[in-house]
């Protein structure tokens, strides 16, 4: 994990946001799936900590002989799992480190997602070239302007095609990121857009996340011409023991902590 000199909330803008983030990812990725990678699998599609999957929740439709696109992959896996389903699939990340785990996943698969290393705010396909785009917690919050990954979404899709992404839940920015008792206080408003940073001793920002809240979300899916389908908040089940940072069985119990917006593109 890149080393961290302070925490705070400041203003941050996209060409540092992306850098940050980019090279906080490049560094942190083995770290991330050393931790992770027993929960999230090889070939299997999680969508957040809650450890509700897409087997159950058919959040994407039909996706057999759909093309499909997922941004912000890293390791890949809900893509590889998708081409088991019969999808035909590219993933893309913004990350050079998480690309490496994903194409050691596709050798030791031998399910051969395409991997493309992109800014999901620039993405380097043609108009509607996909049927279905999504992204489990990646892209979204960490960019500066989400608004734009709406559009660019919306660009790449067919008429009536499917966006579905995932983020920790909007109220969640209240809480101080804590599984334990002290992650149940409110002490920040949930109308404080003022994004979270974490830095160096340079002072430069080495990790950033954007926060935006409910009505935020919906405005920014409308404004690029999506028609908001159901915004999923599963709850934490009985028996799941899983720690992943701030989400644990104490918060879930009391507090949503993912929200999952489903669209559909007029």
């Amino acid at each position: 994990m890149p080393p961290v000199a302070g925490v705070t909330r400041r203003a941050q803008d996209a060409p540092s946001t992306v850098r940050a983030n980019r090279s906080w990812w490049d560094a942190d990725a083995d770290a991330y799936h050393a931790e992770h990678g027993a929960f999230l699998g090889d070939a299997d599609f999680v969508w957040s900590p809650e450890a509700l999957r897409e087997q159950d929740a058919r959040l994407l439709g039909e996706v057999r002989g759909r093309q499909v696109l997922e941004v912000g992959c890293g390791a890949a896996m809900c893509s590889r799992w998708l081409t088991g389903q019969g999808a035909e699939v590219l993933a893309s990340d913004v990350s050079a480190g998480m690309l490496r785990h994903a194409r050691a996943a596709n050798e030791r698969t031998g399910v051969h997602v395409p991997l493309v290393q992109a800014d999901a705010q620039y993405l380097p396909f043609p108009d509607a070239r996909f049927d279905i785009v999504f992204t489990a917690f990646g892209a979204v919050p960490f960019v500066e302007d989400s608004a734009r990954v709406m559009r660019e979404v919306a660009r790449v899709l067919r008429p009536g095609g499917r966006w579905v992404f995932a983020t920790t839940h909007p109220l969640r920015w209240c809480f101080p990121d804590d599984p334990g008792p002290d992650g149940l206080t409110a002490t920040i408003p949930y109308w404080d857009r003022t994004p979270y940073v974490e830095y160096a001793e340079s002072g430069e920002a080495s990790y950033v996340e954007h926060h935006r809240t409910l009505s935020d979300r919906v405005r920014e899916l409308a404004d690029a011409g999506f028609r908001l389908v159901d915004i999923v908040e599963p709850q934490w089940p009985a028996g799941h023991s899983e720690v992943w940072g701030q989400w644990s069985p104490l918060r879930g119990a009391i507090l949503p902590g993912t929200a999952i917006y489903v669209s559909d593109l007029n």
